[in-house]
């Protein structure tokens, strides 16, 4: 994974509430356990007509948005099943960072074990956020803190595992790896002990 430890990205802004799992990556999607190539899935349903061709009227297919990090979306974002493939799909279509007033927690597990910053806030914030489209957002990871352009910081919970893994570019079973030296001189010196 790419550590994450600081962005600076226009938002992409998705109103609707309730966003499920299987409107973020359609079903007939899920054949692969492969994370690869999962972007194209990403909101297929919103983003092309039944015949392949992309609506103008989404927001993801603006011209603008393959530059954009963050996703901003209607309150509890991520519900319905616990597909993983949904964050796999996010990823892949480039975002690293999503916030909504509600995140539903297996949806947030999900995309912190893959490098994805699901991202909490107040319903003022989110307000905002979702009033101003393409607004210019800075995510500190180390200080756990959203900057908006009009001046405002905003602190977000974030565990602090999570938040070293991120920083870190690594997921829980690659943080363990590194500890080996650790863990080996641990093991050593109970067996000393003992």
């Amino acid at each position: 994974m790419t550590p994450l430890k600081h962005l600076q990205s226009t938002t992409v802004v998705l109103t609707e509430r309730n966003i499920d799992t299987d409107q973020i990556v359609p079903a007939r999607f899920l054949t692969t356990t492969n994370r690869l190539g999962l972007g194209q899935a990403a909101f297929a349903d919103w983003r092309y007509d039944k015949d392949g061709s992309m609506r103008s009227d989404c927001p993801l297919n603006a011209p603008d948005v393959a530059h954009s990090e963050i996703l901003v979306a209607g309150e509890n974002f991520g519900c319905g099943s616990s597909r993983e493939h949904a964050v796999w799909a996010l990823s892949q279509f480039g975002f690293r960072v999503v916030i909504s007033s509600r995140i539903a927690d297996i949806f947030r597990a999900n995309a912190l074990r893959n490098g994805l910053l699901a991202i909490e806030v107040d319903a003022d914030t989110h307000a905002w956020l979702l009033a101003h489209p393409g607004a210019e957002v800075t995510v500190d990871v180390d200080r756990t803190r959203l900057h908006l352009p009009d001046g405002h910081e905003i602190e977000f919970g974030l565990d602090p595992f999570a938040r070293t893994c991120l920083m870190e570019g690594v997921d829980a079973l690659g943080y363990l790896l590194a500890q080996e030296r650790a863990i080996a001189w641990f093991e050593e010196k109970s067996r000393e002990a003992a």
